[in-house]
């Protein structure tokens, strides 16, 4: 995808294991992007990550940020934590999704970091290669989505992260595994799944923010 849209492409960096993605894009000698989402509500941990990978790879992440007047309208109306009582649905709308879509609409493709083995209830059926059933590109066009982590478990992504030395959030260290916004993440425990420690109290079905709606969706056959 590198090699056929140079410099239209984007990574999307959440700030934790998908560090990864960047090392191979940087092995391939191809100009690429790297591209995350500022919600507003990260971690400390996670905004000073942001900082170390810049420096340690040498580029600069391309921030999204939402819409102010979509924030103050959620939050006035509804309070800073509305999303214990409503579901997620409707903060990350504001927050992630439509910022993502804002970013995506100047790309013609984009890498995730998404794994199978993250959510059985939701990412079973992640595609290596995929067109985006949700989000458009640059011109309205198709946009390509690719997921080269899919069949890649957890275990391997962090042996290449630990051999090859790649800076890492220092929330893993406390039994974070899968990390976003910080009210709506926790620490998990031994044996505990880690999509456990994301919007806990919902349902295990729903747990998706919106940036990969299309998993909610019926499983296609690859």
């Amino acid at each position: 995808m590198l090699n056929r849209f140079p410099g239209e492409v984007g990574i999307a960096f959440s700030g934790a294991e998908d560090v990864a993605l960047i090392e191979y894009a940087r092995r391939t000698g191809l100009p690429f992007r790297v591209f995350s989402l500022d919600t507003g509500r990260l971690f400390p941990e996670t905004y000073r990550y942001f900082d170390q990978v810049e420096k340690f790879f040498g580029l600069k992440i391309e921030y999204c940020f939402p819409e102010s007047g979509d924030v103050e309208s959620l939050v006035n109306e509804k309070g800073m934590y509305s999303f214990y009582v409503d579901g997620h649905k409707e903060c990350c709308g504001a927050r992630k999704t439509r910022p993502l879509r804002k970013k995506l609409s100047t790309l013609k493709g984009w890498i995730t970091g998404q794994r199978k083995d993250q959510s059985p209830s939701t990412r079973s059926y992640v595609h290596t290669v995929e067109i985006d059933s949700v989000f458009k590109g640059a011109d309205d066009c198709d946009l390509l989505k690719c997921n080269p982590l899919a069949n890649v478990s957890s275990a391997e992504v962090w042996a290449f992260i630990r051999t090859l030395g790649l800076p890492y959030n220092e929330l893993h260290d406390r039994g974070f595994v899968s990390i976003g916004c910080e009210p709506c993440t926790m620490a998990v425990l031994p044996n505990q799944h880690e999509r456990e420690g994301r919007w806990w109290w919902e349902e295990s079905t729903l747990r998706e923010c919106g940036l990969h709606e299309g998993n909610m969706r019926l499983p296609s056959v690859e």
